[in-house]
């Protein structure tokens, strides 16, 4: 009875270490690479009004290598009173409401939540004000921190006209266009703002500045996942796929239009259909079914280097990825030499250990991924230098540990399938391992059954 108890106990053990070990992390709370990232919305009241108040509204991305892309940003709030917005530079909301109450000068909003949107270039010159009009879109700061802030102005009415009668804003929401943003409570800042005239000789000071963190978690997102990792080398004839149903499974039978494929004479058709203003992803049908495929090949050996290639590809033929970034996490980036045609930055995320890179496109030449077809996709090559210490292409040590793009967390992989050395031995594979475990298990059962047990109770 106890020799049976311990094997089922063992095989129990075995199975879920295999489930343990097999599983992929899909969301993530909290994000190790970027601990301290967030978006910041400053409110900074600067004029008294008859009634109310003019504030400039700044939204800062403090985040490494997260960004705001297309269709851009929707920032959200309640009214804490019966207040409503006359006018706005820079921005617009993205409905007006019931202004019935109102004669001769209607309000631009009189909704108490109202949602905002950023102006798309071009503009008229009398509706801009500085850092806005480009339609939502929002670098991150360890990108381009030019273009990491996004502001307009606004307007308020019937808020109160003093320090102490006017009200925060509550129950902000930002999407970037989706959910995935969590902001907490408008926070009062001491001392406000202070904003520095174009020559630089005067300073201005808010008269209230609020401020609102905005985190990001996958978790609130709900979002599968959007890329993959393929992997192959020079001394290797094996090309690892993306594993399939990375983002997806195709079937046609019950999710008829999910993807298109590349040589279908209804292309064309299908990209400029009802769907085509949609971000909704329309991918090139393929056994992984990601919009994003990433492919790292170990291009070549040297004596003291070694050689990498990236190859970026856009299988989504709704979408051009503008300002895309890729992190890359590998052991050998401490001793990265040359990156050609990309940009690259050392995040850091472990103080003094340089593991992880940051790479995006340069300005005008590939910082823009195109749609799915000839032209969708970048590429570049990584030189690294051999450390003797830690250096090995045995055990798919040349190989990523994790790569994202555009923030989001790619599916690599199982390692047991990585491109081996020929003189190596592959890992176990999943199945192996279990079978070897439930045979060891089953061992210690039956030495236990024949040797403590006669011990101790003699053969009968």
């Amino acid at each position: 009875m106890a020799a049976t108890s311990l094997l089922r106990l063992c095989a129990a053990a075995a199975l879920a270490l295999l489930l343990l070990v097999g599983a992929a992390p899909l969301t993530e709370a909290y994000d190790p690479l970027d601990p301290t990232g967030n978006i910041t919305i400053k409110w900074d009241i600067t004029q008294w009004t008859a009634d109310g108040y003019v504030a400039v509204v700044s939204i800062n991305n403090y985040q490494k290598y997260r960004h705001i892309q297309a269709p851009g940003w929707h920032l959200g709030w309640a009214w804490t009173k019966k207040e409503v917005i006359w006018g706005m530079m820079g921005a617009q909301t993205i409905e007006q409401g019931d202004c019935s109450q109102f004669k001769g000068n209607i309000p631009h909003c009189c909704r108490r939540d109202p949602t905002t949107v950023d102006l798309l270039p071009g503009a008229p010159n009398g509706m801009q004000v500085g850092n806005c009009c480009k339609g939502g879109v929002l670098n991150s700061w360890g990108q381009d921190p030019v273009n990491a802030v996004a502001s307009f102005q606004i307007t308020v009415g019937r808020s109160g006209t003093t320090n102490r009668t006017v009200k925060a804003p509550k129950n902000f929401t930002l999407k970037a266009p989706g959910p995935g943003y969590t902001c907490g409570a408008a926070q009062k800042v001491k001392p406000p703002t202070k904003f520095i005239s174009l020559d630089g000789r005067r300073t201005t000071q808010a008269h209230v500045t609020w401020d609102v963190i905005c985190t990001y978690s996958q978790f609130v997102a709900q979002r599968g996942p959007a890329c993959c990792v393929a992997l192959s080398s020079f001394y290797n004839e094996t090309i690892v796929d993306c594993p399939k149903c990375s983002c997806g499974c195709q079937n046609n039978i019950t999710n008829p239009g999910s993807c298109v494929e590349v040589n279908s004479p209804y292309l064309a058709s299908v990209v400029n259909g009802p769907g085509k203003g949609s971000s909704t992803p329309l991918v090139r049908c393929s056994p992984h079914m990601c919009p994003i495929k990433v492919h790292w090949h170990v291009k070549a050996n040297y004596r003291d280097y070694w050689r990498v290639k990236i190859t970026i590809s856009n299988w989504n033929y709704r979408m051009n990825y503008s300002q895309w970034n890729l992190v890359v996490q590998h052991p050998n980036f401490d001793n990265v030499t040359t990156i050609f045609s990309f940009n690259y930055k050392a995040l850091n995320p472990y103080g003094v250990i340089n593991d992880t890179a940051m790479l995006w496109g340069l300005k005008y030449y590939n910082d823009l991924l195109m749609v799915a077809g000839p032209d969708g996709n970048v590429q570049s090559e990584l030189l690294f230098r051999k450390d003797p210490s830690t250096f090995t292409f045995e055990k798919g040590w040349g190989f990523p540990r994790r790569i994202y793009f555009n923030g989001e967390s790619c599916v690599m992989p199982q390692p047991d399938l990585y491109p081996w050395l020929p003189s190596s031995s592959p890992r176990l594979t999943k199945t192996a391992f279990l079978a070897l475990a439930i045979v060891a298990c089953a061992t210690v059962a039956f030495l236990y059954n024949h040797l403590v047990l006669d011990k101790y109770c003699g053969k009968s």
